[in-house]
C-alpha cells in the first residue's frame, strides 16, 4: 500500500478544545469524565442506582463538550434562523473541519472545484429525537438538516469539492473504517485530498437508558480498561478530523507531515459466540493485513492504542489477539484514549488516531488511567506487553516508530491502522533577514482574538523560526476583510505587536485596514518587492492579494502548526439540551 501521510488535524474532545489542549490532558494523565450537564437533560429523574430498573440510566457521569449549541453561523454563510434547525453534529464538523485545514496550512477557497473527498465516521443523529419531541418544530428542511449522512455532505457542499462524499456507519469503528476507505479513495487516485473524521453527540439520555439495560455502562462512568475493577464503558462524545494526502505528494509539496499511515485493514467478525462479541481470530487475522499492507513486520510496533472499552470479556480477547500477533523482544506499550474522556462510539477512532499522532509527535505515551491490578482474565506473563501507569518516554530510534491503532465495532466490523512517525524535515538555509506576518479575519473581534493567539504561540514555542511562522500564516489561510500587516525583525518583536493590538494599544510596524469588495485589489509579484514591505503591507490591508508562490520558491521555509481561525458563536438552538 502507498504511504499516507496525515498533513493537519482537528478535534473537540472532553477536555480538549484543540489538539494542543488535548494533549496537554493527556500528557498530564487528566481524566475529562464529569457529571451530565444539567442543560442535556434532568439527570435526577431518569437516574437510578439499581442496574436494570425500567426507564432509568445507571450512571450520572460522561465525557461531555461544552457549549455545543453555539456555533459561528456568519462565518459559514448561513443564516440564524437555518443555523437554528441544523444538527449540532453538521455545525461542529464545519468548524473542526476548517480547523484542520488551517492546521495543515491549506487554503479551503482553493479546494474549490477539486476532487477533494470527504470520509466521516457518524452513527446517529440525538438531533432527530429533541425535535420530534415538539411536532410543531418540524419544517420542510427537518430531514436534510438532522440526516446523519448530511454531515458529509453539507461539508462538501461548504467547501464546493467533488470528491467522494460519504458518511460511514459501522458503530465504534465508523471514524477509523472511514479513514481506511479514504487512503483507497487516494491510493486509487480517486481523490487528490481527503477530509477525514468521526462525530457523536450525546444530546438525550434514552442510549445511557438502553446502554445500562444491557449492563454495557459503569456507574462511575469510567472506562477502567484492562483493569480487575472493570465494570463497562462510559459514554463520551467528541469530533476529530484528519488530512490526508499521499505521502509522496505530501513530501513534494513541503507539507507539514504530522505522521505516515503505513497500512490499513478492514474485516469483519462473521461468526461468533453473539452478536455484539468480538472474535479474537478475526482481529488477529486483521493485525497481520494490517502489517502485510504496511510491509511492516510486528516486532517493529512499539505502542497499540487498543480499542479498550473497560468490558472484561471485549478488553480480554482484545489482548490475548495482540499477546498471538505481537511477538518480540521489543517492549510494546498498550494504551487507551477511552480512559480519559470515554467511549466516543462513531468517533472513538479519530479520537484514538488523533492521541497516537500526538504520542508520536512529542515522543512520549501518556499514562492509561484508571489501572490498579490487571484483571484475571488477561495474563502479560511472557510477553513484550505492558501497561503504561504514568508517562513514558517514546524516543526516535534508529529506524521510525511504529504504531497500531485498533477500533472494533459492535456489530462486528474492524479496523486497524499501522501509524509511522514523520519523516524529518529537510534543513533549510536559516533565513534572518525581516519578515511580514499577515492575518486577516470576518470581524475586527476575531481579528484581535487571532493576533492573540499568534502572540501566546510565538511565546510559547520559542524553537519556531520567524521566517516558518510568517510562511505557514501567508500561504496557509484564508483572505477575509478585516486585515493586519506587522513587519518584524525577530519573534520577540512580534509577539509584541500582535499583543499591543489584540490589547488595542497602539504599536510601530503594524497595519491595519479593511477591505471592501474588491476596491484596492491588486496582485504583487514579490520578487522585485521583497525589501518593501512597508508597500507591500500597506497594499494588502487595503485589500490587495499577494502573489507569495515566487517569493517562496526562492525562500523555502517550512510549514507550522499555527493558531486557527477564532469563531465567533453565538447559541443557536430551537431546544435547551443543544
Amino acid at each position: 500500500m502507498e504511504p499516507v501521510a496525515i498533513i493537519g488535524m482537528g478535534c473537540r474532545f472532553p477536555g480538549g478544545e484543540n489538539p494542543s489542549s488535548f494533549w496537554s490532558l493527556l500528557r498530564n494523565g487528566g481524566d475529562a469524565i464529569a457529571p451530565v450537564p444539567s442543560d442535556r437533560w434532568d439527570i435526577d429523574r431518569f437516574y437510578h442506582p439499581e442496574p436494570g430498573t425500567p426507564g432509568k440510566m445507571i450512571t450520572r457521569w460522561g465525557g461531555f463538550l461544552k457549549q455545543v449549541n453555539r456555533f459561528d453561523a456568519n462565518f459559514f454563510g448561513i443564516s440564524l434562523e437555518e443555523a437554528q434547525r441544523i444538527d449540532p453534529q453538521q455545525k461542529l464538523m464545519l468548524e473542526v473541519a476548517w480547523e484542520a485545514l488551517e492546521d495543515a496550512g491549506v487554503v479551503p477557497a482553493k479546494l474549490s472545484g477539486t476532487s477533494t473527498g470527504v470520509f466521516l465516521g457518524i452513527s446517529k443523529s440525538d438531533h432527530n429525537r429533541v425535535l420530534y419531541q415538539d411536532l410543531a418544530q418540524i419544517s420542510a428542511t427537518s430531514i436534510p438538516d438532522s440526516n446523519p449522512s448530511i454531515v458529509a455532505n453539507r461539508l462538501s457542499f461548504f467547501l464546493q469539492v467533488q470528491g467522494p462524499s460519504m458518511a460511514i456507519d459501522t458503530t465504534c469503528s465508523s471514524a477509523l473504517v472511514a479513514l481506511h476507505l479514504a487512503c483507497q479513495s487516494l491510493q486509487s487516485g480517486e481523490s487528490e485530498l481527503a477530509i477525514v473524521g468521526g462525530i457523536s453527540l450525546n444530546l438525550v439520555p434514552e442510549d445511557f437508558i438502553c446502554l445500562s439495560l444491557a449492563g454495557l455502562i459503569s456507574p462511575d462512568g469510567r472506562c477502567k480498561t484492562f483493569d480487575a475493577r472493570a465494570n463497562g464503558y462510559g459514554r463520551g462524545e467528541g469530533c476529530g478530523v484528519v488530512v490526508v494526502k499521499l505521502l509522496r505528494e505530501a513530501i513534494a509539496n513541503r507539507d507539514n507531515i504530522l505522521a505516515v499511515i503505513r497500512g490499513s485493514a478492514v474485516n469483519q467478525n462473521g461468526l461468533s459466540n453473539g452478536f455484539t462479541a468480538p472474535n479474537g481470530l478475526a482481529q488477529q487475522a486483521l493485525i497481520s493485513k494490517a502489517l502485510a499492507n504496511a510491509g511492516v513486520s510486528a516486532d517493529r510496533i512499539s505502542y497499540v492504542e487498543t480499542h479498550g472499552t473497560g468490558t472484561p470479556l471485549g478488553d480480554a480477547i482484545e489482548v490475548k489477539s495482540l499477546k498471538a500477533k505481537l511477538k518480540s523482544d521489543r517492549p510494546c506499550w498498550l494504551g487507551s484514549v477511552k480512559t480519559n474522556i470515554g467511549h466516543l462510539e462513531a468517533a472513538a477512532g479519530v479520537a484514538s488516531l488523533i492521541k497516537t499522532v500526538l504520542s508520536l509527535q512529542n515522543q512520549e505515551i501518556p499514562a492509561h488511567l484508571h489501572f490498579q491490578q490487571l484483571h484475571p482474565y488477561i495474563s502479560l506473563k511472557g510477553t513484550n506487553l505492558a501497561i503504561p501507569t504514568e508517562l513514558q518516554p517514546w524516543s526516535q530510534e534508529r529506524e521510525p516508530r511504529l504504531a497500531g491503532v485498533s477500533s472494533f465495532g459492535s456489530g462486528g466490523t474492524n479496523a486497524h491502522i499501522i501509524l509511522e512517525s514523520a519523516p524529518e524535515n529537510p534543513d533549510l538555509r536559516s533565513n534572518n533577514e525581516s519578515q511580514l506576518l499577515t492575518l486577516s479575519a470576518k470581524t475586527e473581534p476575531a481579528l484581535r482574538e487571532l493576533a492573540r493567539r499568534y502572540q501566546r504561540f510565538i511565546q510559547d514555542n520559542p524553537n519556531n523560526s520567524l521566517a516558518d511562522i510568517c510562511f505557514t500564516a501567508n500561504t496557509g489561510r484564508s483572505l477575509f476583510n478585516y486585515r493586519l500587516a506587522a513587519i518584524a525583525d525577530s519573534k520577540e518583536q512580534l509577539a509584541i505587536q500582535l499583543g499591543d493590538f489584540a490589547n488595542a494599544k497602539e504599536t510601530t510596524g503594524v497595519m491595519t485596514g479593511k477591505a471592501i469588495g474588491q476596491k484596492g485589489a491588486e496582485i504583487l509579484n514579490l520578487t522585485s518587492n521583497r525589501q518593501n514591505w512597508s508597500t507591500i503591507a500597506q497594499l494588502y490591508v487595503n485589500g490587495g492579494s499577494i502573489n507569495w508562490s515566487e517569493f517562496y520558491q526562492e525562500n523555502p521555509s517550512h510549514r507550522l502548526q499555527l493558531p486557527t481561525y477564532p469563531f465567533q458563536r453565538q447559541k443557536c438552538s430551537l431546544h435547551n439540551n443543544e
